[in-house]
């Protein structure tokens, strides 16, 4: 009981300590207390406390009608003031029910007996002037002191707490976003070119990917991307990409795949990674496409490059026929080609040449013994070039118009003279009617003809006609045309007969 009443004594010291440290805030003004329009301030009362412990019930009449004649007189204008000198308004006109009901001081023999009191009768407590709060600071005890420092304190800590707590939450929700987004796919955007390629006809593109995402979980699997470079979808982390076998067209164009590797970092959603990694598939010759190469293609258009395994089929046999077609033309091509050589080809019982491509088709041959001639198809009486073979020392004469073009020696102790007419001289010359019957004897489509023969096509016939040759007669020009053009594609070719 002893105890129990030193706990109550000490719990009103801290309340009283409490209530003089609200009281010392003079940073209240008393404006800043807000009621409604009938409100007022109340200054403490001294009667209720005056009121003798002896008082019985027949008191309380009296003074009952003493407060309503304080009222009155409040009313008139004559009220109290303040120990601040400030204006004291009492609450009044409130309805009955809003009245507080206390047990009155002295009254424990009669816990029946109650009194009413009106709201404007509850004094308030007034607000001490800056000198007053001054003054009860010095005077007050240290341990009141200290309590009044703890609640301040405690403030500070409440709002100091609220502003962390605020804080930590942003920290918090920053930091489970990234922790959302390690955990989002994200799609990124890569570079490629592969001409002709549409990968909603074809197949897409398979790309190696490997490396580490942001949980530190190893990755190593295949996606596939467009001609545009879209369809990769990772994890935020580090990885290197590389190209897995070549796609295949519409058309069964199976491209040569690069060798090149990227390392890349994806950091956020829609990254475009094409400055870093960028593939170029380039079009090989069809017919160097190799069964390897179509079996790779097909095996990843089957495992997720096509809309369908199905799909996948008709595109490796569209690689296939594609790739059978043109080397079938290649091989053609290269028979034709050994079949012309074979034409072109030409050999005497001393030595052997091959026609030039320029000519073949274009002119025909005839021999004996050791000398061959090379005439202008469908006319033998127009030679372009004879060729002699001559023993070491023997010496050489062409025949009447004709003149030495070139020579080649076999090594074997012959030399092989090249000689005929000089046609970029002799042709304008007979245009130009220098000669007899010019037209019966070189019409203009066998004079254009015969002068791409012997120049390669190098200068048009106008060209020798008015610049090379005009019509001064010099054959220096028109001459070395001759023989520089032989010398070049046909005078190499002629060797010693094996």
């Amino acid at each position: 009981m002893k105890d129990e009443t030193r706990g109550q004594e000490d719990a009103a010291q801290d309340a009283e300590a409490c209530a003089e440290a609200l009281e010392s805030l003079d940073q209240i003004a008393l404006a800043e207390i807000a009621f409604d329009d009938s409100g007022v301030d109340v200054q403490d009362e001294p009667e209720a406390e005056a009121q003798s412990d002896d008082q019985d019930a027949d008191d309380v009449e009296p003074a009952e009608d003493e407060a309503d004649h304080e009222d009155t007189e409040s009313e008139a204008g004559n009220q109290p003031e303040s120990d601040t000198g400030e204006e004291t308004v009492l609450l009044d006109s409130l309805p009955a029910e809003d009245s507080l009901t206390r047990e009155l001081p002295g009254l424990g023999s009669a816990p029946t007996m109650d009194e009413t009191i009106a709201m404007g009768d509850i004094p308030l407590p007034s607000v001490p002037s800056a000198r007053e709060a001054e003054v009860r600071h010095r005077k007050m005890s240290p341990k009141r002191r200290n309590l009044m420092v703890a609640g301040v304190v405690a403030v500070a800590l409440v709002a100091g707490g609220a502003g962390y707590a605020a804080w930590n939450g942003y920290q918090q929700e920053q930091a489970a976003t990234v922790a959302a987004n390690a955990h989002t796919m994200m799609s990124v955007q890569i570079g490629v070119h592969a001409a002709g390629l549409d990968c909603s006809a074809g197949s897409k593109i398979p790309v190696q990917v490997s490396g580490q995402d942001s949980d530190g979980s190893s990755v190593s699997e295949t996606l596939y991307v467009d001609e545009h470079g879209r369809g990769i979808k990772l994890l935020p982390g580090d990885y290197t990409l590389s190209i897995a076998a070549s796609p295949i067209a519409s058309d069964g164009t199976v491209y040569t795949v690069p060798t090149t590797k990227a390392q890349v970092t994806i950091k956020s959603d829609g990254q475009d990674l094409s400055a870093q990694a960028t593939f170029k598939l380039k079009v090989p010759s069809a017919d160097t496409v190799t069964d390897d190469q179509i079996d790779a293609a097909a095996k990843y258009a089957e495992e997720g490059g096509a809309s369908s395994a199905a799909a996948a089929k008709i595109l490796q046999q569209a690689a296939i026929t594609r790739r059978d077609a043109a080397a079938n033309a290649v091989s053609a091509s290269e028979a034709q080609s050994a079949r012309d050589a074979d034409a072109r080809h030409k050999a005497t019982n001393l030595y052997q040449l091959d026609i030039p491509v320029e000519w073949y088709g274009k002119v025909a041959t005839w021999q004996n013994g050791s000398t061959l001639c090379i005439y202008l198809a469908g006319d033998s009486d127009t030679p372009i070039v004879t060729l002699v073979a001559a023993r070491e020392g023997e010496s050489f004469t062409p025949d009447e118009g004709d003149t030495v073009l070139g020579a080649a020696n076999l090594g074997n102790g012959y030399t092989v003279y090249a000689s005929g007419p000089v046609y970029p001289y002799v042709v304008p010359q007979t245009i130009n009617g220098r000669t007899q019957d010019p037209v019966s004897t070189y019409p203009m489509d066998t004079a254009i003809e015969l002068v791409e023969l012997t120049t390669g096509n190098r200068y048009t016939y106008s060209q020798i006609k008015n610049v090379l040759v005009g019509k001064d007669g010099k054959a220096d020009a028109a001459t070395k045309l001759e023989t520089d053009y032989l010398a070049q594609i046909l005078l190499p070719s002629i060797k010693a007969q094996d």
